[in-house]
């Protein structure tokens, strides 16, 4: 039996539940890792804050604790409490079983001495292109019913859109060829410019027009398109390849999904969610 403890990853980002939003966001842009880890003032893991909990859990109009700057804003607001655990003997299978059950993309790693490691399904993909090629096409797993937004829907839409299908990506089409592919990090670490000067300026998607509010980047804000944050850099993947190639070509690209084509049509997505679907 393949264990927890020969795939998972002794690295893990942390910090402590008395810090604010701004740490947890810039640990991740600085690591580049997705995934913070909470500990408590005895370092054990009591949250779990990613990309995606500071997309939605930020984004909403009320109550009035989202409109304060994320330095001031506990992390504590928007961690996911009480983090399934795993210990480091039990199966990879285990692993796959609490991800699914849970909807959750990462696991701490807890020995008797306390945080040992994080289990991702990154690393399940790992031992999955090792050990599984062969068994199944990309079509056998892949998710068939595609969310996809056009180039020129506003990025209010892209956000309502992922809220109301719980979801993590969509793809942006122009006309029916799919072109880019958003994420909550594209949303919440988006890029502008600003229009008089032309320069890059960090925007992120949680701004709400609150009182006192400079115009200007309310109306910087409003005014982007899902062309204008998405991921253009488009990997796809026929129907027909192995699915194992599917894995390969996530950990090369450091993505998570991969848009389905036959020939040039869209036909699926498959996610790292449908391939470690495949292990159980």
């Amino acid at each position: 039996m393949i264990k927890i403890k020969d795939v998972m990853n002794e690295e893990v980002i942390v910090m402590q539940d008395n810090e604010q939003v701004s740490h947890a966001r810039n640990l991740m842009l600085k690591h580049g890792f997705s995934r913070v880890v909470v500990l408590d003032n005895q370092d054990i893991p009591v949250g779990m804050v990613t990309e995606k909990d500071l997309t939605r859990k930020m984004g909403g109009k009320s109550p009035a604790w989202r409109r304060r700057p994320i330095d001031k804003i506990s992390i504590r607001r928007v961690m996911t409490s009480n983090p399934v655990t795993i210990s480091p003997n039990k199966g990879i299978k285990d692993a796959v079983e609490l991800m699914i059950k849970n909807n959750i993309s990462s696991i701490p790693v807890v020995d008797e001495e306390g945080l040992a490691g994080i289990v991702t399904k990154t690393d399940i993909m790992k031992f999955y292109s090792e050990k599984l090629g062969g068994r199944w096409k990309v079509s056998d797993l892949m998710t068939s019913d595609v969310v996809t937004v056009s180039e020129n829907h506003s990025i209010g839409h892209v956000i309502n859109i992922m809220a109301e299908k719980f979801i993590g990506k969509v793809v942006v089409m122009r006309d029916s060829l799919p072109v880019g592919i958003i994420t909550p990090a594209n949303i919440s670490f988006a890029n502008v410019e600003d229009p008089e000067t032309g320069v890059s300026v960090e925007k992120i998607y949680f701004l709400r027009k609150t009182e006192g509010m400079d115009k200007k980047n309310v109306r910087e804000v409003s005014m982007l398109t899902a062309s204008d944050i998405m991921s253009n850099h488009l990997v796809m993947i026929p129907h027909d390849e192995d699915a194992s190639r599917a894995a390969e070509m996530m950990m090369e690209n450091k993505i998570s999904g991969l848009p389905v084509v036959d020939d040039e049509e869209l036909v699926g997505i498959i996610t790292k969610t449908d391939l470690i679907r495949g292990i159980q």
